[in-house]
């Protein structure tokens, strides 16, 4: 049996890639309302996330020059909500 949220994913991806036909679009969208409906994605966004990754991630940008001072200021905040030391960043 497949994880739902990994056929969910697989569904979301083929609803946003230009390339499907609208048969299929209209398919997955589809097969995903019959999922929430039936309660198989009452899983949080969080509960998908890799939260190591999510840190990670928070990390390189706020030290990617790129990235406006608000948005890092806004990472660090978050960092510290999630009791992830910053005083090395």
């Amino acid at each position: 049996m497949s994880e739902p949220a990994r056929v969910a994913g697989g569904h979301k991806a083929t609803i946003n890639n230009p390339n499907t036909s609208k048969e299929a679009k209209e398919r997955s969208k589809q097969v995903l309302a019959d999922m929430e409906e039936s309660g198989e994605l009452n899983v949080s966004k969080d509960d998908m996330k890799n939260t190591g990754n999510v840190i990670g991630g928070k990390k390189a940008a706020i030290h990617n020059p790129s990235v406006p001072e608000e948005t890092k200021d806004r990472l660090k905040h978050e960092l510290e909500e999630d009791r992830v030391d910053t005083s090395v960043l």
